[in-house]
């Protein structure tokens, strides 16, 4: 069952604005070790029935001593140390830079069966997703009389 707000109806129909509660959301949630000064990974998310997959550009890192991948309470964290040199003739450049990102996982994701892999600068992350949802669940009222005679 759906319940819409009265409100809603009075909205103009022309294309919506961003949902801005999405991105202070995701800002908000971010841990306090992370900061504005850094870079953003950029990912892409795709979600199945049964599966959650994240793909994350880090090129310039070496996945077994540069990245870590961490869940907690609903969060996947990727954090990665970029230092690339690059040496031609005479001339070197450094890349280097610390990357991170945070994001909340789906609901009905399984925490304890999330699978990395890291191929060409483009890191993996796959969550498989509980087959069913979480069952809805109805509460019962009770009843409580005040002693003045109402029922």
């Amino acid at each position: 069952m759906s319940i819409r707000s009265p409100r809603q109806a009075l909205l103009p129909t022309w294309p919506a604005m961003p949902d801005w509660s999405d991105l202070m959301a995701r800002l908000e949630s971010r841990p306090p070790w992370s900061s504005l000064e850094g870079h953003m990974i950029r990912v892409e998310e795709h979600l199945e029935k049964d599966r959650y997959t994240l793909r994350a550009e880090l090129p310039g890192v070496d996945p077994a001593k540069d990245v870590d991948i961490s869940v907690r309470e609903g969060q996947l964290t990727i954090k990665a140390e970029r230092t690339e040199r690059r040496k031609e003739g005479t001339r070197s450049e450094f890349h280097y830079g610390s990357l991170y990102r945070s994001l909340p996982l789906p609901v009905g994701a399984k925490e304890d069966d999330i699978d990395a892999t890291y191929t060409d600068g483009i890191l993996t992350v796959t969550v498989p997703m509980s087959e069913s949802e979480t069952p809805e669940k109805h509460i019962a009222i009770k009843k409580t009389t005040t002693g003045n005679g109402h029922n």
